[in-house]
C-alpha cells in the first residue's frame, strides 16, 4: 500500500536520479556511506513516521497542550514518539561521528525528515527546532557550550528554542527590549518578554535551551538602537553545572499559550525572563551565556533562521503533500456522477477522478507538491555543496545559490502548496470540510507556515531589496546561468522546446524587469510590490525544476515505470500551460512601478 505520507519512488527520483546524492559518497565526509546506508536512514524515518508520529496527529489536535498552572500537559504519545526519534539517533542524523551522528548529506536528512513533517508536524517541531539550535551553536558557540548544551541536545535528553519575536516589536528585531546585565562571572542577567515561542515550554525532556536575542546597556545604561545592539544568548530553563549534572531552576517562566488554529500540537509560548519567581543564585533575573561576539547576536542566530526558513518550506512541502495523496486516494475510491455524455442513470457512476474538474485540481496539487519538494531538496543539496565541494570556487558557487534560493524555498512552498490543501478539501467536497477526514487539518496546520520564519512581505523584501542585487548581482547571475543551461538541453527535445522557449522567455524578462525597477531611486517604490515579485520568481524558479525532472522523465515510455515519468511530464505541462503563464501579467505590473498600494491612505480604507 502506498503511503500516503510521500511516496518512496518521489524521493528515489529526485535523490537517485536528479540530484545524484550516490556522487557525494567520493568525499572524505560521506565516504563510509552507500544507497544502502542512505536507503537504510529513509527507512527508519518512514517506519517511525508513518508508526509512532502519524497515529496520533489528529489526537493531538484534537487535544492540544495545556497548562495546569504549574506543568504543560500533553497526551502521552508525543513523548513516545520523540523517544523513538531520538533513540534512533536521528536528532544527530546530520553531525561527525564523533558526536554520536550518522554524518547524512543534508539532503539525505532533510529527505527523511520529510516523513515527520508530512507525518505529524506540530510533534516534529520539537525536534527540528532543536536540531537548529544544536546546529547553531556548533557554529557559533565555545567547545564548553558545545559540551554542555549541544552534546544532551544531539542525544535528546535536552530540546532546544530560537527566542526572538518580542509583542512590541513582532518581526521588527531593531525594536526588542530584551535586556541582558553583564555579570562579575562572565555571564548575564536577562530580563524581558519573549512572543510566539514554539516549543518554549514542555515536560518533554530533561532541560529546555532557549536561544534568546537581547540587547546589553551602554555605559549609561541604555539599550543601543537598531539591530546592531543585538547579541545572542544561551538561557537553559534548568542552569547547568561544569560536570553537566543540573543544578537550579532559571528565572524562566511561561507566562501563557497561544492558541493557534493549527500546529496545536506544538506549545507556542509567551515566555517571561527575569520576573523574579525563580531567584538563581539568590536574586532574580535569568542567567544567559553569551554566544559568539558581542551585539552580533543577529548575525549569529541567522545560522537558525536560514535553516529553519528552508524547513518551514520542507513543512509546507509535506503537508500539502500528505494532503493530494490523501484526496488522489479519495477520487479513486469514491464514485459519483457520470460522464457528460453519459445518458442513461441506470450505469454505473463513475470514481470522481475521472471527472475532468477532479483531474486538474489534482494535477494541479500534484505540480505544486512535487514542484515544491524538488526545490526544497535541491536547496539542502546545495547545502553539501556549500560545505564539502572539492574547491573554494565551488563551494562559493553553491552559497551564492542557496542565498537567492532560501526565501523563494521558504515562501513559494507556503503559498501554493497551502493552495494544494485547499484543492484537496475541495476534491473531497463536502467530506473535505469535516473534522472526520484528515485535510481539514492539514489546511489549518499549512496556514501558519506563510506566517513562520518571515511573512511574504518580509521574503520579498530580502529577496528584491538584498539577494537579487548583493555583489553587484552575482546570485543573480548564477541561478540564471543554472536556468539557462537547463534551458539549452530541453531545447533539442521536441516535446520540450515550447517549454524551454517560454521559460527562456521569463528569464530574459524578470533580468529586464528588475534593471528597470532599480532604475528608480525610490526604494519604497522598489520595493512597494516586493510580493509580486517574489511569487513570480517563484514560479520561475519551480518551472525551472520542473524542466529539470522533466529532462529525466522523456523518452521512458517503455520502461516499467512509463506511467511515473508521464505523471511527471504531465505535471510539467500543466505548469507550463496554468502557471508559469500568470508571471507575464505580474511582471506588466511590476514593470509599471506601479504605485496603487504605495499611495494608498489609512483613511480611505
Amino acid at each position: 500500500m502506498q503511503s500516503k505520507i510521500i511516496p518512496r519512488r518521489d524521493l528515489d527520483f529526485l535523490l537517485y536520479e536528479w540530484l545524484n546524492v550516490e556522487s557525494l559518497n567520493q568525499r572524505p565526509r560521506f565516504a563510509d556511506h552507500t544507497r544502502e546506508t542512505f536507503n537504510a536512514a529513509l527507512d527508519t524515518c518512514e517506519q517511525i513516521a508513518t508508526n509512532l508520529f502519524a497515529t496520533h496527529n489528529k489526537k493531538s489536535d484534537q487535544n492540544e497542550p495545556h497548562f495546569d498552572g504549574e506543568k504543560v500537559q500533553m497526551i502521552p504519545e508525543v513523548k513516545l514518539a520523540l523517544n523513538a526519534f531520538c533513540e534512533a539517533g536521528l536528532m544527530a542524523a546530520g553531525q561527525d561521528f564523533e558526536l554520536g551522528g550518522m554524518q547524512l548529506p543534508c539532503v539525505v536528512e532533510k529527505a527523511g525528515f520529510a516523513y515527520f513533517k508530512g507525518a505529524n508536524v506540530g510533534t516534529s517541531s520539537y525536534p527540528f527546532l532543536t536540531i537548529g539550535n544544536a546546529n547553531t551553536l556548533m557554529k557559533c558557540g565555545t567547545p564548553e557550550q558545545i559540551e554542555l548544551f549541544v552534546k544532551p541536545m544531539l542525544e535528546g535528553r535536552f530540546f532546544g528554542t530560537m527566542c526572538l519575536s518580542e509583542p512590541q516589536a513582532g518581526s521588527s528585531l531593531s525594536d526588542i527590549v530584551t535586556r541582558a546585565q553583564p555579570q562579575a562571572d562572565g555571564s548575564y542577567r536577562l530580563s524581558g518578554n519573549k512572543m510566539w515561542i514554539s516549543a518554549g515550554e514542555h515536560e518533554l525532556s530533561e532541560n529546555i535551551v532557549h536561544l534568546v536575542l537581547a540587547k546589553v546597556p551602554d555605559e549609561n545604561g541604555k539599550l543601543i538602537p537598531g539591530v546592531k545592539g543585538i547579541s545572542l544568548f544561551i538561557v537553559p530553563k534548568i542552569l547547568v553545572k561544569a560536570d553537566g549534572s543540573l543544578g537550579e531552576r532559571n528565572d524562566v517562566v511561561l507566562a501563557g499559550l497561544n492558541h493557534k488554529m493549527g500546529y496545536r500540537g506544538t506549545t507556542n509560548c509567551l515566555l517571561n525572563f527575569g520576573e523574579g519567581k525563580f531567584t538563581p543564585g539568590g536574586k532574580a533575573g535569568a542567567i544567559g551565556y553569551l554566544v559568539g561576539t558581542l551585539h552580533k547576536g543577529l548575525a549569529n542566530m541567522f545560522h537558525m533562521m536560514n535553516e529553519a526558513r528552508i524547513g518551514v518550506g520542507l513543512g509546507a512541502v509535506m503537508l500539502g503533500y500528505t494532503g493530494y495523496l490523501h484526496a488522489l486516494d479519495y477520487a479513486r475510491n469514491r464514485p459519483q456522477g457520470r460522464n457528460p455524455q453519459a445518458k442513461d442513470p441506470a450505469t454505473p457512476q463513475l470514481p470522481i477522478i475521472e471527472h475532468t474538474d477532479v483531474k486538474r485540481m489534482l494535477l494541479a496539487q500534484k505540480s505544486y507538491v512535487e514542484g515544491g519538494l524538488a526545490l526544497t531538496l535541491y536547496c539542502a543539496r546545495l547545502v553539501d555543496e556549500e560545505r564539502t565541494a572539492s574547491t573554494p570556487q565551488a563551494r562559493s558557487a553553491a552559497l551564492l545559490l542557496l542565498d537567492i534560493l532560501t526565501p523563494v524555498a521558504k515562501s513559494w512552498p507556503s503559498q501554493w502548496c497551502l493552495e494544494a490543501n485547499n484543492l484537496a478539501i475541495q476534491v473531497h467536497g463536502g467530506y473535505g470540510y469535516t473534522r472526520e477526514y484528515n485535510v481539514e487539518q492539514f489546511y489549518r496546520d499549512n496556514r501558519l507556515n506563510p506566517i513562520h520564519e518571515g511573512t511574504h512581505g518580509i521574503q520579498g523584501i530580502d529577496l528584491l531589496g538584498r539577494k537579487v542585487i548583493m555583489q553587484e548581482g552575482a546570485a543573480m547571475r548564477a541561478l540564471a546561468t543554472e536556468i539557462e543551461q537547463t534551458i539549452n538541453r530541453a531545447a533539442p527535445q521536441e516535446q520540450l522546446l515550447p517549454h524551454a522557449e517560454a521559460l527562456r522567455v521569463v528569464l530574459q524578462r524578470f533580468a529586464y524587469v528588475t534593471q528597470r525597477m532599480y532604475a528608480s531611486d525610490d526604494v519604497n517604490l522598489i520595493l512597494a510590490n516586493a510580493s509580486v515579485y517574489l511569487e513570480a520568481f517563484g514560479h520561475m524558479v519551480v518551472a525551472w525544476i520542473w524542466l529539470e525532472q522533466a529532462l529525466l522523465s522523456i523518452n521512458k515510455s517503455e520502461t516499467h515505470d512509463a506511467n511515473f515519468y508521464a505523471g511527471k511530464l504531465q505535471a510539467c505541462t500543466y505548469f507550463y500551460h496554468y502557471e508559469l503563464p500568470k508571471v507575464h501579467a505580474q511582471l506588466d505590473l511590476l514593470a509599471s512601478l506601479d504605485t496603487t498600494t504605495l499611495e494608498m491612505q489609512d483613511a480611505w480604507f
